[in-house]
């Protein structure tokens, strides 16, 4: 028995999984705030903002009924690119979603947008009502909002879960977290000791540690002398931290994890697997390195287009598709554009922790930035930018794209011109009669010697005349005599065709 299968046995847990929960809901209703407070109330051993890795997901501990000490793996930012990719993919990301509404405001379109989310997702969720501490709130009132659009909750001819809280003073919180642990233990979702799977809610690249990737593991056990693979991306599991930045061991299903040693970036929203088979992991590289030779030899395959990552913060998912839709018209064949990361909420310092360099543009689109934020962005040299307007971004857009697309020098022909009479030859210089048939032939002008249609060298035009008298240019269908600087013997019945370097 090898070393990490001994480590994976003692490892095996038949429990309960590990739940992960993401919160949604409308952009002013409490959802940081609620995430904050439990982060800083139910995290062990973690200093406040302590999270080393800048990891968007994190564990807290909560007892349950029995007084048992039970871990619970939140997403931090409610429109984080997992759960993008959740909804794009299929992949199931959390286990439980938690739906904030204000007790003051009751259901908003951001709410029936997060809804949407949670549904298309297939996830089980608890309904928050939140700020019951306002002097505006009306628990009832707001009940009856769900109601009416349809959100059934307990007592109201329905039977999702609902717990009345205060994100700000923590009134309900406990309450909340009771219920997130009932929910879990009515599905039921059991522990298991197999290859590990999970999905990619974060990526980083540092120059010295190299590539690595935030995880959520969503079943199986990942041990120490493992390998993960995600799409092209192959990684040992030799460096792998907690949401602490911890190192350890072993991660079991529901876990936030930090695994370095990537060959390359593994995409935010993918899945990944996991394999002790060293054979496969190698003959996956194999192929890997064999398509990158054969590209390499194919340059028609390969995509040179420079790339511009873009982060996307807006008021509703609704904007993020329809920013994403505008986006990818301003695509050409020099200049590709990279949503790297959307998400409803302000604009925050792990987004631009997330952006990582000065080329990333974040657009804030009806929505705030944080102050942190603006600062992170001025030290990577970061562009932000807010707009409430589509039609205003996209033009805005047009002119970055316009500067950033790579200025390409071509050749343009301008005229070709037939040799009748060659009149004198120097060692440098060359004096030929003959007639221009497209275009024109301009003084200065660099020309191509072809002969049956072959180039056989080049020239530069130093001296044009036409009628006897210097000229700077002749136009098609005049005959005319021209001193042709070149080191390329010119005969009668050559061509010369006339270009000029354009930049495009």
């Amino acid at each position: 028995m090898t070393k990490n299968s001994t480590t994976k046995q003692a490892a095996e847990n038949t429990g309960m999984k590990q739940p992960v929960v993401v919160v949604m809901g409308h952009i002013d209703h409490g959802k940081s705030t609620l995430l904050d407070y439990i982060r800083k109330s139910n995290v062990v051993d973690l200093e406040v903002g302590g999270i080393t890795q800048g990891i968007s997901a994190y564990e807290v501990v909560h007892k349950n009924e029995e007084g048992k000490d039970m871990q619970i793996t939140f997403l931090d930012t409610p429109g984080h690119a997992a759960f993008q990719g959740m909804r794009n993919r299929g992949a199931e990301v959390a286990d439980i979603a938690i739906l904030v509404v204000s007790a003051e405001d009751g259901v908003k379109p951001q709410t029936l947008e997060a809804l949407r989310a949670i549904k298309d997702a297939g996830t089980s969720y608890i309904v928050a009502i939140n700020k019951i501490d306002k002097p505006g709130a009306d628990i009832e009132r707001t009940k009856l909002s769900l109601a009416e659009n349809e959100i059934y909750i307990e007592g109201y001819g329905g039977t999702i879960p609902f717990v009345p809280i205060s994100a700000k003073v923590g009134t309900g919180v406990k309450e909340l977290l009771d219920t997130i642990l009932l929910v879990s233990e009515l599905e039921g979702k059991q522990s298991s000791s197999g290859n590990a799977e999970g999905v990619i809610v974060e990526t980083s690249r540092d120059p010295k540690r190299g590539i690595s990737a935030a995880i959520i593991v969503t079943s199986g056990i990942l041990a120490s002398g493992d390998f993960v693979i995600c799409g092209k991306a192959v990684a040992p599991v030799r460096i792998m931290e907690n949401f602490k930045g911890v190192p350890i061991k072993v991660a079991h299903a529901g876990m936030p994890i930090v695994i370095t040693g990537w060959s390359s970036l593994p995409e935010i929203g993918a899945k990944m697997v996991s394999t002790s088979d060293k054979k496969m992991v190698e003959e996956i590289t194999t192929k890997q390195l064999a398509t990158q030779t054969s590209s390499t030899a194919s340059p028609t395959k390969i995509d040179e287009r420079i790339i511009v990552p873009i982060i996307i913060k807006a008021d509703a998912f609704g904007s993020i598709e329809a920013i994403t839709h505008e986006i990818k018209k301003l695509e050409n064949d020099k200049l590709g554009i990279k949503v790297i990361s959307s998400g409803v909420g302000s604009v925050s310092e792990n987004d631009v922790k997330l952006g990582g360099n000065k080329d990333t543009i974040i657009i804030a689109f009806t929505t705030k930035i944080e102050q942190s934020a603006k600062d992170a962005a001025e030290r990577f040299g970061m562009t932000i930018v807010s707009f409430d307007i589509i039609y205003k971004l996209s033009e805005w857009l047009e002119e970055i794209v316009k500067e950033r697309t790579p200025k390409v020098e071509s050749e343009e022909v301008v005229g070709k011109m037939k040799v009748l009479k060659v009149f004198g030859q120097t060692k440098e210089k060359q004096v030929i009669g003959g007639k221009v048939g497209v275009g024109k032939i301009t003084l200065g002008g660099i020309a191509k010697i072809l002969r049956r249609d072959f180039e056989i060298g080049e020239g530069k035009i130093t001296g044009l005349q036409q009628l006897k008298s210097k000229v700077t240019e002749v136009l098609e269908g005049n005959e005319c005599g021209v001193e042709v600087q070149s080191k390329t013997e010119i005969l009668a019945g050559d061509s010369l065709e006339i270009y000029v370097m354009v930049t495009k």
